[in-house]
């Protein structure tokens, strides 16, 4: 991705703050010679290594667990804000002529390698803790697939 150097944000906790507060990302995958997008939220673990660990939870009929394997490569977009920006917004231009329109954006790219968990356990304690913090601002949040007031 082309990012100005002017617009560049190298402080990692931005980036990934802004991947907490945005956390539906588009997985990007490449097998048998074709590109895949998906759209799956996903939860920052920033206690495993330097950069963090995305966790996500795919349905079983998404076919993007089966065709990636262990190891490939993938890049995760997380997009917060954007705006069109007008080049009659700047008081130069009517001066000079010499602004373009432009687009402002929030966006984080994510490069990394998947590893695809298919044990139960894994899967469950995944999906809880998802269901958790995305249910966490909800009024009777549902935690394991149950509504907290007590109906199970």
């Amino acid at each position: 991705m082309y990012v100005p150097p002017h617009f560049a944000v190298p402080d990692r906790n931005t980036l990934l703050d802004l991947i907490e507060r945005h956390p539906l990302g588009i997985l990007v995958t490449h097998s048998k010679g074709t590109f895949d997008a998906n759209h799956i939220p996903f939860e920052l673990d920033r206690s495993k290594g330097d950069k963090g660990v995305l966790n996500c939870h795919v349905a079983r009929k998404n076919r993007v667990w089966e065709e990636v394997a262990n190891g490939d490569e993938v890049l995760v977009i997380f997009r917060a804000a954007d705006a069109y920006i007008s080049p009659n917004w700047y008081p130069s231009k009517h001066e000079f002529h010499k602004q373009v329109p432009t687009w402002n954006y929030l966006v984080v790219h994510a490069h990394g390698r998947i590893t695809v968990r298919d044990d139960e356990r894994h899967v469950r304690r995944n999906v809880a803790k998802l269901t958790h913090m995305h249910e966490a601002s909800q009024p009777g949040p549902v935690e394991d697939g149950r509504r907290a007031e007590g109906l199970h």
